[in-house]
């Protein structure tokens, strides 16, 4: 079901900076990237647009954000719904990967109205986010609290490390 929603250009944008890794970036422009970042609703229930201040830059880390995966846990509001986008750095028992994660957080104590009008309109965010090939749907802290739920996301039993700490 389609609820009419639209995604923003600066949500695309967004996602499109993160999708694009840019090798020849230099330290300045690196900084900048972001490693997370959350999505909700527009106070009108018509767009899709940036959770402002709930982001998490590649600059932050070792510096405010020493474990990304746990402040990215704690962005989450705990009786609301939104979308975010993770970064997530992890390395398999072959090899080091960044794969993006699409998620759909709809915490149990959310309101049953943002519950209906978030899930009718996932398919016009993923619509807009193209090559994702992680989603993942959460409905309580519970479901991702320890990054052990993620990293069998990525790849199963082969990932031995997730943000540079052993699984």
């Amino acid at each position: 079901m389609a609820s009419g929603v639209k995604v923003t250009d600066e949500v695309i944008a967004v996602f499109n900076d993160m999708k694009v890794r840019k090798a020849q970036a230099n330290e300045d422009e690196k900084r900048k990237r972001k490693k997370a970042i959350l999505f909700c609703m527009s106070k009108d229930l018509k767009n899709i647009v940036l959770d402002e201040g709930k982001e998490i830059l590649l600059g932050d880390l070792g510096t405010t954000v020493q474990d990304p995966y746990q402040h990215f846990v704690k962005m989450l509001p705990p009786n609301d719904c939104r979308y975010a986008l993770y970064d997530a750095t992890y390395e398999t028992k072959e090899t080091k990967k960044e794969d993006l994660v699409f998620i759909f957080w709809a915490p149990d104590n959310a309101p049953l109205k943002s519950k209906m009008i978030y899930a009718s309109s996932k398919d016009a965010i993923k619509r807009k986010f193209e090559g994702i090939k992680h989603e993942w749907q959460v409905n309580g802290l519970e479901d991702l609290k320890d990054r052990h739920t993620l990293a069998e996301r990525l790849g199963g039993s082969s990932v031995v490390s997730l943000e540079g700490s052993p699984i």
